[in-house]
């Protein structure tokens, strides 16, 4: 039976002695949840020097080294490289680096500078740390995150434990979906959000270790060989970087309440960077709030972008985060945008046109996941036209294929070729894997849709009073999955 450990010492002849699986990692989990459940209690008794004290000793502890060492290995960038082209691809090379993470010496590295391209045609710049730099992210992010949970806006949703898009979306619900909610939106965008905070703001307001944080921010990166400064922005690539973009905006929320509290209401809901704010009046909207979220931007570096910051009246509706918001008298509707829809549209004629002469079980595969993804993320709205319209294009879509791929064969041959009659639907694009086994294109509309419960506002999940409450929520989303798969079946 494989070694249990958690000692104080590691080496590198721990590699075989021990081994890096035989880590007890329910017990480094226990460890490193008891001392962030302390940071929550002190932020709440504003004993800051306790904070700042507990935050120390879970930097330095050995539960915390190996955690950060776990997650920028078994995440999706754990094969990418930074400068100094390394990564820790062996146990061996794991536990030095949970060693090199523990000793006080630390010098941060340039970000190798890459660009990926966006939806509007331009391209995105991402900065990739060194392995090393990630995993003194993730080890001092363990530190950081409860006390950002603290400090956290209620219905901000990105980038915070057990929340997601869908909760976002739910909140809008929440604010608009009654005969007297307010009208008025203002759809709010922060230009290149992470490009452009302040620096010296981040160094004044953010509790942690300023050296090293003062290092992630001034790192600078290599675009070829040749090296350039950071003045300011948090690096998009950075493990770090959305939690440090969240408590930059943190107290917009709550700035809106205190100002507007005797005047018509306001409803603030934020995901990362993108926000909306509901009132009665447009007037309102434009003059006094807008302005409001320009003077609390400002001292942070930021920005409104003109472009995308617009005051939109419900009944016209806007999108936010994929998804359609619109009322129909007085029904609103939440449906997956136009745009979202065309989106997975084109990547599936993209891939189509890609793969004419492949495999028809080898597009199947390519396919599937990507429908079912998309599926599963609009599942929680009003998509089931939606869904069935998207069934019957890529049917379509295929249909079209295959007759590319056979331009001499009838349609009884094709039909019989790739299609078969399945699940009550009049014909299924179908082939057979290496044992023979009939596989289906996944079908959208198959996805039962189901109501998302909203998280609780000020649900803590570093805070023991709502472990409970967490669990239980963990328990129903098992449920609802494992009753989704027979549904599915």
């Amino acid at each position: 039976m494989e070694a249990r450990w958690m000692g104080a010492a590691l080496t590198a002849a721990d590699a075989t002695s021990h081994g890096w699986t035989g880590i007890n990692w329910r017990q480094v989990h226990q460890n490193v949840y008891r001392l962030q459940s302390r940071i929550v209690k002190a932020m709440q008794e504003g004993n800051k020097r306790r904070v700042r004290a507990l935050q120390i000793i879970l930097t330095r502890s050995l539960s915390g080294a190996v955690l950060a060492v776990r997650r920028v290995t078994e995440n999706r960038g754990g094969k990418t490289a930074g400068v100094d082209g390394e990564i820790w691809d062996s146990p061996t090379k794991k536990l030095k680096a949970v060693n090199a993470l523990r000793k006080s010496q630390y010098r941060a590295q340039p970000l190798r500078r890459i660009y990926i391209p966006k939806k509007n045609g331009k391209k995105r710049p991402l900065g990739i740390p060194c392995m090393i730099d990630r995993a003194k992210q993730a080890q001092h992010l363990l530190a950081l995150d409860p006390v950002a949970e603290c400090l956290a806006d209620p219905n901000s949703y990105g980038f915070r434990r057990e929340r997601s898009t869908a909760d976002a979306i739910g909140q809008c619900f929440i604010a608009l979906a009654r005969k007297n909610s307010h009208p008025w939106i203002l759809e709010g965008d922060i230009r290149a959000c992470f490009d452009m905070i302040s620096h010296e703001w981040l160094l004044e307001h953010v509790d942690m270790d300023k050296k090293v944080l003062a290092q992630w921010l001034k790192a600078g990166y290599m675009e070829g060989k040749e090296l350039f400064p950071t003045r300011g922005g948090t690096p998009q690539g950075g493990i770090a970087s959305p939690v440090l973009a969240n408590l930059t905006l943190d107290g917009l929320e709550s700035e809106l309440r205190k100002r507007f509290k005797n005047k018509a209401k306001v409803n603030f809901i934020r995901y990362a960077d993108d926000f909306v704010i509901t009132s009665a009046s447009k007037e309102l909207l434009e003059n006094q709030v807008k302005p409001a979220i320009e003077q609390f931007l400002k001292p942070r570096g930021l920005e409104l972008s003109a472009e995308k910051t617009l005051v939109t009246h419900i009944r016209t509706g806007f999108d936010f985060l994929g998804q359609n918001v619109r009322k129909y008298g007085d029904k609103l509707l939440i449906t997956p945008s136009r745009r979202s829809v065309n989106s997975l549209l084109e990547k599936v004629r993209h891939i189509l046109g890609q793969c004419l002469h492949a495999p028809p079980e080898n597009l199947i595969w390519t396919l599937n996941p990507i429908i079912r993804g998309w599926g599963n993320y609009h599942r929680h709205v009003v998509s089931k036209k939606i869904f069935a319209a998207i069934d019957n294009t890529i049917w379509h879509a295929l249909w079209r294929w295959a007759r590319r791929r056979h331009p001499n064969k009838s349609y009884r041959w094709i039909i019989s070729r790739y299609f078969t009659s399945a699940n009550n639907h009049r014909t299924i694009f179908t082939a057979k894997d290496q044992k023979g086994r009939p596989i289906h294109l996944f079908q959208v509309a198959s996805i039962p849709i189901r109501r998302h419960v909203k998280i609780r506002a000020n649900a803590n999940p570093y805070d023991p009073a709502y472990e409970q409450y967490f669990k239980e929520r963990l328990a129903a989303k098992r449920q609802k999955r494992n009753r989704g798969r027979k549904t599915d079946g």
